[in-house]
């Protein structure tokens, strides 16, 4: 599994999840990942992700409570929409790029 993130004005890191993703994998991520993309690219942004279970995790939604004057977390997709998941059409785009890549790629 992959994990990624971006903004209007730049792609964020992409991380591999080499297990399932548990809240506390997403606030490590979040924690490791996703607070210092931010704090260059996008300072007191906007985040918002997509309402999936480990996003929903008190300990996910304590953290971001501890970090209000930084993120602004915004969550009114549906769960795991993917009409409505920016992110996903960037997954499909990166995915059919990959896919036609000759000779094909043969691991991440």
């Amino acid at each position: 599994m992959l994990w990624g993130t971006f903004s209007w004005a730049a792609l964020g890191p992409v991380v591999v999840v080499e297990q399932t993703m548990k809240a506390e994998n997403y606030l490590n991520i979040i924690a490791d990942q996703l607070h210092p993309y931010m704090a260059f690219v996008f300072p007191t942004g906007i985040f918002q992700h997509d309402n999936a279970p480990c996003h929903k995790a008190r300990i996910v939604l304590k953290w971001f409570e501890e970090h209000t004057d930084e993120f602004h977390l915004h969550m009114s997709w549906l769960p795991n929409s993917q009409d409505l998941n920016p992110m996903e059409h960037i997954w499909d785009a990166m995915e059919r790029q990959l896919r036609a890549q000759t000779p094909p790629c043969q691991n991440i």
